[in-house]
């Protein structure tokens, strides 16, 4: 197979720049690395299409393996044929290799095998061969009866031969592919509710069809749900006729043949007892996997986002976790993360002491001189932002408020991650000061979580975990690279995201930070141990010393091109053409152009370049709502069928797919992504359900 025509053709690649990527990812190169600092190599490729690249060859050099495995056990049983052969390198996809071996494969005690223990094989395929009259099979028949074989009759040795021609046509590769094909492209989905609720999420589909062919992804992950929670019966219906007619046609030969008939008859029974009920599992897993390979890509697209919000910086911080009985937690931070006070507040139902609460609030406001408010999104939430809103009104100073995704603050509360870094404080404090450093620096703070608890997806709990995680932490691990981290100042749960830089490395960053004092250089990374001269390569660049020895310690210019910095920083390079240039520095035009970047803007932070979050000073009640009132709100969480927008009220409001754009488009991504402020029109409002509407169309700026 030649990986690298393949990976070229299907990504619309160089060949040069694919060999070239198999190679340094072979070396053992990160992908935030190679897309970085070795940009002449790829042609520039993201860290995305890099990804995607290695994603693709990881599945082809799979495919390769599988072949040459395949292609060895059964020649190991005596049947590999040329034209077999042929047929498997040629195959395109683990599942027709699967397929071909599916005949040869060994396995459990079946009908057909029990018939061939009894020596019934041939006699099977003197019926399928279609040759013989009556008289003529009836007579080879009887040389099959056996008592010590428990062949009894002739219609003993039928039926057991019939059962392995069945178990041959269900296996048959050609045949699979044929009945695949016709029911992906004619059968339907079929969900029979096994109980039913009023206000069920699952009601759509206590009776409901729908073509294979047609059904959307988030569908079929809801169905899953639904027959995972026994709430659901599932299955995919199809013409049995056109399917059994297709299988029919590839196994019959002779109609005038005596034994044609008990073909037909197995091709009935192979199709229903063995064939449909494997294909039917098998479409279904794929519509699964193709589901949650959606689901897992739009998952990660709305994490990216929500890790590049811009951080707030040089603001004391006040930030309050809501709740009803036990009340609403507050803590206060400073500019730097660090917790200085922190209490509990009663303005929610049952106790409703909004104004002692308002009190305490003003105190420490006063105290340390807040000037933000963050509030979590979780239970109380709402109650807890108007009695905030009344507050700021009657204070009228520099204040205003924001409202913080706490998905996974609770996690976090509870991890040895959040005992560390608040040792003398219950869960309820911990949660409190992460809602409030999410709000400063929402990278630095989101890290500590692992990635699928941070609420920015559909049916994480259903999806191949695996896969999840790993996509996920790739979302993660070039985030965090591309913002580039601060050497002393990084936790463990930052730096173990750094290219190169695994759990044990960043403990022993840190460790030796706190033995030793702050880093003054790059340099004094191969101080650490376990940090060795491939590691230090691998991350050195991504790595940032504010206050160093060295100003391009704290660059994004990697180490290997400190020479080439040091003489644009003592030339006029900007009056020089760059091709130019960079052939007297011998060194490429991508690479010249970033250090040129970073010379332009050392320490600059690509997420200042991101929406910023809406700051609040006043509320709305969904009561304030009207009819096409206009509104900015910002994108919480983008779904397949549309997008969820925080408008300032209780509940978020839906923008469904077909109110994004007066064009077509496929999915919400194509639009919006999490994080973005938007302006939405109101078009309707279910006060009953708390429902609200809305629109991106005929919006006037």
């Amino acid at each position: 197979m030649d990986i690298i025509g393949v990976l070229s053709s299907e990504l619309k690649l160089n060949k040069g720049y694919v060999k070239n990527v198999i190679e340094l990812i072979d070396e053992g190169n990160t992908i935030p690395f190679i897309a970085r600092y070795r940009k002449e190599q790829t042609g520039s490729m993201t860290d995305v299409e890099l990804r995607d690249l290695f994603n693709r060859l990881t599945y082809l050099r799979n495919l390769k393996n599988k072949k040459e495995e395949v292609i060895r056990l059964i020649d190991e049983q005596g049947k590999l044929t040329l034209e077999l052969k042929e047929e498997i390198l040629k195959s395109e996809s683990l599942q027709r290799v699967d397929d071909l071996y599916r005949p040869f494969r060994p396995k459990r005690r079946t009908r057909a095998t029990m018939a061939k223990e009894k020596g019934l094989e041939d006699l099977a395929k003197a019926i399928f061969a279609q040759e013989m009259g009556k008289d003529e099979f009836i007579e080879y028949a009887k040389t099959f009866l056996s008592e010590e074989r428990e062949v009894n009759s002739i219609e003993d040795a039928i039926n057991g031969a019939m059962d392995i021609i069945a178990e041959d046509i269900a296996d048959d590769p050609d045949i699979r592919r044929l009945v695949k094909n016709h029911i992906k492209k004619n059968g339907k989905i079929q969900t029979i509710a096994t109980k039913k609720d009023q206000d069920s999420v699952y009601e759509m589909y206590y009776d409901y069809r729908e073509p294979v062919s047609k059904i959307p992804n988030h569908r079929v992950l809801a169905m899953n749900r639904g027959e995972k929670e026994k709430v659901l019966k599932v299955s995919i219906i199809v013409e049995d006729d056109v399917a059994v007619d297709i299988i029919k046609q590839r196994s019959t030969n002779n109609k005038n043949s005596f034994t044609t008939n008990y073909v037909l008859l197995s091709c009935e029974d192979g199709f229903k007892r063995l064939l449909y009920p494997s294909i039917e599992r098998e479409i279904r897993n794929d519509l699964t996997e193709r589901a949650e390979e959606e689901a897992i890509k739009v998952f990660s697209l709305n994490l990216e986002p929500l890790l590049m919000q811009p951080p707030i910086k040089g603001k004391n911080v006040l930030a309050i976790d809501p709740g009803y009985r036990t009340g609403c937690k507050v803590a206060v931070i400073d500019d730097t993360g660090k917790l200085l006070d922190n209490t509990t507040i009663y303005p929610t139902e049952p106790q409703n002491k909004v104004e002692e609460s308002k009190g305490v609030l003003k105190k420490l406001i006063d105290k340390y001189k807040v000037e933000l408010i963050a509030i979590g999104n979780g239970t109380g939430s709402r109650e807890t932002e108007a009695v905030v809103a009344e507050l700021i009104s009657e204070i009228r100073g520099n204040l205003a408020y924001a409202i913080v995704n706490e998905a996974g603050a609770s996690i976090y509360s509870a991890s040895e991650v959040g005992l560390k870094d608040f040792p003398n404080h219950d869960v309820t404090v911990r949660g409190a000061a992460s809602i409030g450093r999410r709000l400063q620096d929402p990278l630095a703070e989101l890290v500590k979580i692992d990635p699928k608890h941070i609420g920015v997806g559909q049916y994480q709990h259903d999806l191949n975990q695996g896969k999840l995680d790993e996509s996920l932490t790739a979302v993660v691990e070039d985030a965090v690279n591309r913002v580039g981290v601060d050497l002393n100042t990084a936790s463990p749960s930052l730096l173990k995201y750094v290219s190169g830089v695994n759990p044990k490395v960043a403990n022993s960053i840190v460790s030796y930070r706190e033995e030793m004092g702050k880093f003054r250089s790059r340099e004094d990374l191969s101080k650490v141990k376990g940090l060795g001269e491939k590691t230090f390569k691998m991350c050195a660049g991504f790595l940032r010393i504010s206050e160093g020895t060295n100003p391009l310690d704290n660059t994004g210019v990697h180490p290997e091109s400190y020479h080439i910095a040091k003489v644009l920083m003592n030339s006029d390079y900007k009056s020089k053409e760059i091709e130019s240039l960079a052939k007297e520095l011998e060194v490429g035009v991508p690479t010249l152009k970033d250090i040129m970047l970073e010379l332009e803007k050392p320490g600059r932070d690509p997420r200042d370049e991101m929406p910023k979050p809406i700051l609040r000073s006043d509320i709305l009640k969904l009561e304030d709502l009207n009819k096409d009132m206009v509104l900015n709100g910002t994108v919480r969480n983008v779904v397949d069928f549309g997008a969820f927008v925080d408008i300032g009220v209780k509940q978020d409001g839906l923008v469904h797919i077909s109110q994004m754009s007066n064009k077509f488009i496929k999915h919400p991504k194509e639009v919006v992504k999490v994080g973005d402020v938007i302006k939405v029109r109101i078009i309707d409002v279910d006060k009953d359900k708390g429902r609200i509407s809305l629109s991106m169309k005929d919006i006037s700026n």
